[in-house]
């Protein structure tokens, strides 16, 4: 391949109202892996992220002439990767589409204008297609044969075989964060979750294999990473006591000072306090806990094998030590309007700081997706976002439902407002966001 340039894609994460740029901005890691492995391979790889890029993609796409384009992305930014790589297609590129979503749903990327199709964690499948060699052998590749898709077995991949991540494009664009935590790196030791929660597909990537990097050499990547605030990416990060051992001893040791962000489940931090408090110790800022429900019933119903008083202690051990807890929870679509209110009075009770509320979404692809197919209401992915009712509630209208949702999330934020616990965002424009959303029901 005698032009050498690659240009790898993250979209813009929306078009519409629901767009949370200035709050939690993430940085392109899968990119950056790619682009470690490219240029060590002799390419001449370009980043272009939606998040943080002023130059639109096509004139950047224009700019560049990359002789490939690889685009990765979420469900929601399906209609995005398709339409990049349709004009990437229209300029002779190379297509590729990778990523979470192509992972979980590649057969909604079998279009004309897309020529490859990764759902695999194995980057190293991408050198293989530029270089045009043993296609046959791509752990997990999906590729256009004629009219036909040829599909690949998929393996699970092994994280410790990744190149450390080239992060020029993080540091040059510092507006990367988590809340008021910028910039904010990310690192990942861990692909696949070991749990078995029914809302979610995460468990099922990897070809449902939980595989982990070595600690000793994720905490020598965090050490030379030029950042302050790191975000740990794993869906469950809190999960294995020696191996979280074994990273306190060796942070501790190489004395890397530095603000933490990671996710964990209830029942582990209700039962592991004197652990939380060393993590806290070594600089532990935020745990993201899947409290999910306010009841022991849903929690049951979502296979979350946690309850109700392991989401209570997990959040008061945390508030008592000083990390801050935000809190995820589900409003699930059998809800009536007192259960809205439920999740506003537990907040209260338990003196959660920071609320995240989503939408119950099956799955596209997933079992769920199967079971609620005959009350959706729409089949636009850019409303996969945990934020859109798609599919019709049990109890009341979609209208009515968004009405007690916004007024949820409404009261959630006026609250966090009068606390002062986002000064970091310009209130005015998120609180006219949310006014002018509760009447818009979503679309």
């Amino acid at each position: 391949m005698e032009n050498k340039k690659i240009l790898l894609v993250h979209p813009e994460i929306s078009r519409t109202k629901y767009d949370f740029g200035g709050i939690i901005d993430n940085e392109p890691l899968e990119l950056e892996y790619i682009w470690a492995m490219l240029k060590d391979a002799g390419y001449e790889p370009y980043i272009w992220d939606g998040q943080v890029e002023k130059m639109p993609f096509l004139m950047r796409l224009n700019e560049i002439k990359p002789a490939a384009v690889y685009i990765c992305g979420r469900t929601r930014q399906e209609y995005f990767m398709k339409e990049y790589c349709r004009s990437a297609s229209k300029l002779g590129c190379i297509t590729m589409i990778g990523g979470l979503h192509a992972q979980h749903c590649y057969k909604r990327f079998y279009e004309n204008y897309v020529d490859y199709v990764f759902r695999s964690f194995d980057i190293f499948g991408i050198l293989n297609v530029l270089e045009n060699r043993a296609l046959d052998t791509v752990n997990g590749l999906c590729r256009r044969d004629g009219s036909k898709w040829v599909e690949n077995k998929t393996e699970p991949f092994d994280i410790s075989r990744l190149p450390r991540p080239d992060r020029t494009y993080f540091y040059q664009h510092p507006r990367y964060r988590y809340l008021e935590l910028q910039p904010c790196a990310h690192v990942r030791t861990a692909y696949c979750c070991p749990y078995r929660c029914k809302f979610c597909y995460r468990n099922s990537l990897n070809c449902g294999k939980y595989v982990t990097r070595d600690i000793a050499d994720v905490v020598d990547e965090i050490a030379g990473i030029e950042c302050d605030n790191i975000y740990i990416i794993d869906d469950d990060f809190l999960f294995n006591e020696k191996r979280l051992q074994e990273f306190i001893r060796l942070v501790r040791e190489r004395g890397i000072q530095k603000k933490y962000v990671c996710y964990g489940r209830a029942d582990f931090i209700s039962t592991h306090r004197e652990l939380m408090e060393e993590l806290k110790d070594i600089g532990f800022y935020y745990v993201l806990v899947g409290l999910e429900a306010t009841d022991d019933k849903h929690l049951f119903r979502y296979n979350k094998k946690s309850d109700l008083h392991a989401n209570g202690a997990a959040v008061d051990i945390l508030n008592e030590l000083g990390i801050n807890t935000m809190g995820m929870f589900i409003v699930d679509l059998d809800f009536k309007p007192g259960d809205f209110r439920a999740i506003a009075r537990w907040v209260r009770r338990h003196k959660l700081k920071h609320a995240a509320i989503s939408i119950f979404t099956p799955e596209m692809s997933s079992e769920l997706y199967e079971e609620y197919r005959s009350r959706l209401i729409t089949r636009d992915p850019s409303h996969w976002d945990y934020l859109h009712v798609v599919a019709k509630p049990k109890y009341m209208s979609v209208k009515r439902y968004y009405m007690h949702y916004h007024i949820l999330i409404g009261g959630l934020f006026l609250r966090a407002w009068r606390q002062g616990i986002y000064d970091f965002i310009d209130y005015k424009f998120f609180i006219k966001s949310i006014v002018k959303n509760m009447f818009r029901f979503g679309g």
